[in-house]
């Protein structure tokens, strides 16, 4: 039974797989949307989406808790232009589109996932 076990691993241990998806987070606050797999866009979406609301608060604390858990330019990026297209919205910031384009070496599908 999968009791209380949430979340993918995608076949990483701890570490690097905290790595990992803070470098797809990094990226889909730089770029705007990115194109990944679905899993990956399902697994990130909840993460930023409460990153985003912790931007809205506007204040020094939610500034810190965005430097600690993502790099300084995306942190600064999030606070600064993105959180306040968002001041009005009381959530579902991100959209996943489904895409016919499948991964060339192992035939998984692909999403683009985006701000709204």
């Amino acid at each position: 039974m999968r009791h209380l076990k949430k979340g993918r691993k995608f076949g990483l241990i701890t570490g690097r797989r905290k790595s990992f998806l803070r470098i797809l987070i990094h990226n889909l606050v730089m770029k705007g949307s990115i194109k990944t797999t679905e899993a990956r866009a399902k697994e990130i979406r909840p993460r930023v989406e409460k990153l985003v609301t912790l931007a809205k608060k506007n204040d020094l604390a939610a500034l810190k808790l965005l430097t600690e858990r993502m790099p300084k330019t995306s942190a600064y990026k999030l606070y600064h232009e993105i959180a306040p297209r968002y001041k009005d919205r009381s959530g579902g910031y991100l959209r996943i589109k489904k895409t016919t384009n499948t991964r060339v070496r192992d035939g998984v599908l692909q999403v683009i996932i985006e701000f709204v």
